[in-house]
């Protein structure tokens, strides 16, 4: 699922909010059966790509984060969940907010594209398909995102 989550200005603006939104989205994610394989917070919403383990999964996740409006639209061609991690992760870069989307700290991009620990993120089979390695996976990656 591509699930979007809308909320106040003021939700997603400190680093503060930002922090407390991903520590409890890692909480919630794993008490939900609900892996995240690519995210973004930006100052007003939040972009998630999950696969639930259950069919109410991401909207039962969402409701807990219980920040603003959501959207939920599923990922059902194996193809488009890579351009949907590709859209969620240069969310920054189209925003204005970052030249590079290595530069912007709130996204999963540094653990798809550079190989760095978070937690949080669970890659997906077609993630694992870009290499056999983790250093070729990230390559590919990064080649696709020119970032």
């Amino acid at each position: 699922l591509h699930l979007v989550q809308r909320g106040r200005e003021a939700c997603f603006g400190g680093v503060d909010d930002r922090l407390a939104y991903l520590q409890r989205l890692q909480e919630f994610s794993a008490g939900f059966e609900c892996p995240v394989h690519a995210y973004v917070v930006m100052g007003n919403h939040v972009h998630l790509l999950v696969t639930p383990a259950r069919a109410n999964g991401g909207s039962a996740l969402l409701r807990a984060l219980g920040t603003g409006e959501f959207d939920a639209t599923p990922v059902v061609a194996a193809r488009y969940l890579l351009h949907c991690m590709r859209y969620i992760e240069l969310n920054p870069v189209r925003a204005g907010l970052v030249a590079r989307p290595a530069d912007y700290r709130w996204s999963s991009y540094r653990a798809n594209a550079l190989g760095r620990e978070d937690a949080l993120v669970t890659p997906h089979p077609w993630y694992y398909a870009l290499g056999r390695t983790a250093q070729a996976r990230c390559a590919a990656w990064r080649a696709r995102t020119r970032g």
